[in-house]
């Protein structure tokens, strides 16, 4: 892919965030692709991966990813984001709190014609646990 492939890929990514659409986001992976990320594990292909899409979305029904830089070298890319959204559904067992989250990313990716054969998600996902009120901060000091 061109660097303005690439480009186009992941603004297309981010209009899909935007619109909370799992099956576009979902269709930019390769079939067999494979997604590790700390809420679901190692995913493998195309139902898995959109499954974690939907819990995030039913989870955080108002979520923001927002792109904060995208990094490219050839078939490799890192996306650096920051999402927010507001607790409203069940998240892998968690009632939903009504509390907002507010998290860091990168997520890494290799590319492979023109398709998203394997991302990496590198989140805050205990400091995810503590303000969703599932885990207390550690008093400071």
């Amino acid at each position: 892919m061109t660097r303005d492939e690439i480009f186009a890929l992941f603004n297309r990514r981010e209009a899909a965030w935007e619109a909370r659409d799992a099956a576009s986001l979902t269709a930019d992976h390769a079939a067999d692709g494979v997604v590790v990320s700390p809420t679901g594990g190692v995913l493998e292909g195309r139902v898995e991966i959109e499954r974690i899409y939907r819990v995030w979305f039913t989870a955080f029904p108002d979520l923001v990813f927002r792109t904060e830089d995208l990094l490219v070298d050839e078939n490799r890319v890192c996306l650096l984001c920051r999402i927010t959204g507001s607790h409203l559904g069940e998240f892998f067992g968690m009632p939903p709190t009504g509390r907002r989250i507010e998290v860091a990313g990168a997520f890494i990716y290799r590319l492979q014609n023109g398709l998203i054969a394997h991302e990496r998600r590198i989140l805050d996902f205990t400091g995810l646990l503590v303000q969703v009120g599932v885990l207390r901060a550690k008093p400071a000091g």
